[in-house]
């Protein structure tokens, strides 16, 4: 059933359009955007601290990313994260980093506090760091096994009461409740720069279509992640080299629907 729902998210993105309000670390903001518009979203990336307000009022969604996180784009956060919560609007946060740079976790908490997060989408180091445990990182990468993670998602998810995602070689995510596994994607997808931070950004596009259609903020995180891990599968079919499974994964998204998922979809609940 829940694979069915995904699904439907999918569908229901590219029936909407939703515009989704990107702040998100210069690296890779060029990527979190073309993979927006590829799913069938509409990104803006807005990180100006006085406008900020303003456009998360007017976006179906929020997507915060800590990539490249300085003091103007922390002002922009907190500024667009009081816009989305006066609108009623989803809020997506990436702690990229946060295993690495501590600062980052009570920035995370601050954000939470003022206008609440719908959806937290982490590495497995950065997820476990978060949960006041250890794990290899290296910067903003992460160790691909991780013991402890389903119960660190779970814990999380209880204590921000909001949906919490791992990425790694299994995804892992959580409401506090139920727990889903997500077994699609290759190994090539951790050879591009930014993968994490696109799949961040489409977590925004899904939950911005189950808000607007009544869903469920835990299916969105879960259509979001399985989309991407499939589009790698189809793009490693075409390329095996990473400049060219680039370009091949940008089209394997703009291919994704929602009867990809339920051909395709590796997920355990």
């Amino acid at each position: 059933m829940i694979t069915e729902a995904a699904a439907r998210i999918i569908e229901q993105v590219r029936e909407q359009r939703p515009l989704i309000h990107c702040i998100t670390n210069y690296i890779t903001s060029n990527d979190c955007a073309n993979i927006l518009l590829s799913f069938g979203a509409s990104p803006a990336m807005c990180d100006a601290w006085d406008e900020a307000y303003d456009f998360a009022r007017i976006s179906a969604a929020l997507y915060i990313n800590f990539g490249t996180y300085i003091k103007e784009q922390e002002a922009a956060a907190v500024e667009a994260s009081l816009g989305a919560k006066a609108a009623g609007r989803p809020i997506v946060l990436d702690p990229v980093g946060c295993g690495a740079i501590k600062r980052r976790i009570p920035i995370l908490d601050h954000l939470h506090e003022v206008a609440g997060i719908a959806i937290i989408k982490g590495n497995m180091g950065e997820i476990m760091a978060l949960a006041g445990k250890d794990a290899p990182v290296k910067g903003v990468d992460s160790g691909a096994e991780v013991p402890g993670i389903e119960e660190a998602v779970m814990g999380l998810a209880s204590r921000y009461r909001c949906v919490v995602a791992a990425t790694g070689k299994v995804d892992v995510v959580s409401d506090g409740t139920r727990l889903a596994r997500i077994a699609n994607g290759v190994e090539l997808l951790t050879r591009l720069t930014g993968a994490g931070c696109m799949v961040g950004a489409l977590c925004g596009a899904t939950a911005a279509a189950a808000c607007q259609s009544g869903g469920d903020l835990f299916t969105a995180a879960i259509a979001a992640i399985a989309a991407m891990g499939i589009a790698g599968e189809l793009a490693f079919e075409k390329a095996q080299l990473p400049g060219s499974f680039r370009v091949a994964l940008m089209d394997s998204i703009y291919g994704i629907r929602g009867d990809s998922l339920s051909q395709r979809g590796k997920i355990q609940c």
